[in-house]
């Protein structure tokens, strides 16, 4: 990791070192921060005539060589100031709560319209919506594009960011091109690492936040990590990292809910967590013990799907999604708890 004296290097001073690391099979990859840009070495850094000749530049202040698979999402990099904004939090600084429908139903757009504006009364601050959905069987409900314009009007009218998961290139364009806020990485596609370097070119210079869902069958720890490791390297660091229950099932549940891992990211990352306890336990009347169960593991942010009439929901809607009533009373005490957390996190560290 480079680190220059000034607050980002010329374009001469860019071409300078990365002359200089081409030549020992690496490459540079700059990281814009909204104060300082930081150039990440991609490869392998340990050469030390190459650090020697960076350290010798006169407009270089330092070289820091991290070991670690994950070397930006490493908490030791200099990243860990990097701070992500959405819906008017900054994570870290308040509880952020994405809600929203599991599925979009493209012949009924006004449930969520109806929705969104109940999330956004409950005190969410990002609109979740499946337009495409992965599922086990191929003959499933698999989304409609035609639902991408219903979730943009739903931004249109409630001025909630929104959040949507894409599947392949080509959703991922639409995606973006549509203006969505938020791209989602279901568990499904969290080793996909195809699908993780195209967002991570695709999202390059855009202020666009990932969601990064843990893979399945209890994915490790570093291969959580490395995996948004793909996204930022492409020098977006606007990755969320989301538990969501994983396999194999407890008993009762959909998934085996994980928020637990919650303090093991931390301890290894400056990424935020986001925990989604709908699809960890996959019933509506288990989701706002979870959901608080994950903000006392120190999770910043809530991803939960509510439905106006979750009855009349497609998808997971009916057994998973929560009313906006209870969805109001669940964001009120996971804040409460998130604040005497977070008071004593910061108590801890002082």
């Amino acid at each position: 990791m480079i680190l220059p004296k000034t607050n980002r290097l010329t374009n001469d001073q860019l071409a300078e070192i990365t002359r200089i690391v081409e030549a020992f099979g690496c490459r540079i990859q700059p990281i814009v921060g909204a104060v300082r840009t930081i150039y990440a070495i991609v490869g392998d850094e340990r050469d030390d005539l190459m650090i020697t000749r960076l350290e010798g530049l006169n407009y270089i202040e330092r070289i820091d060589k991290i070991q670690s698979p994950f070397k930006l999402m490493d908490k030791r990099s200099d990243l860990a100031s990097h701070t992500i904004q959405l819906g008017g939090v900054k994570l870290g600084e308040e509880l952020l709560v994405v809600a929203g429908q599991c599925t979009i139903d493209p012949k009924n757009p006004n449930l969520l319209y109806e929705t969104a504006a109940a999330v956004k009364e409950a005190g969410a601050h990002v609109l979740r919506g499946g337009v495409w959905k992965p599922r086990t069987n191929p003959y499933a409900f698999q989304g409609d594009s035609k639902s991408l314009d219903i979730l943009m009007e739903a931004h249109r009218r409630t001025g909630l960011p929104v959040d949507a998961e894409v599947m392949d290139e080509n959703q991922l364009k639409l995606a973006l091109d549509a203006g969505v806020h938020m791209l989602q990485v279901g568990a499904r596609n969290a080793l996909n690492y195809s699908l993780l370097r195209a967002i991570g070119k695709a999202v390059t210079d855009r202020p666009t936040v990932v969601l990064l869902k843990r893979s399945l069958h209890m994915g490790p720890i570093n291969e959580f990590l490395s995996a948004a490791e793909y996204i930022a390297s492409f020098g977006n660091p606007n990755i969320l990292l989301c538990p969501r229950g994983t396999a194999p099932t407890l008993d009762g549940y959909r998934n085996h809910p994980d928020e637990s891992i919650t303090p093991l990211l931390k301890e290894r990352t400056w990424a935020p967590v986001v925990v989604d306890p709908s699809h960890s336990v996959g019933k509506a009347v288990y989701v706002p013990a979870c959901a608080l169960a994950a903000v006392a593991y120190g999770a910043d942010g809530l991803c939960i799907e509510a439905h106006v009439q979750p009855t009349k929901g497609i998808g997971d809607d009916p057994k998973q999604a929560i009313t906006p009533d209870v969805l109001a009373e669940t964001i009120s005490q996971a804040r409460q708890l998130w604040a005497l957390t977070h008071a004593a996190r910061v108590e801890a560290r002082q």
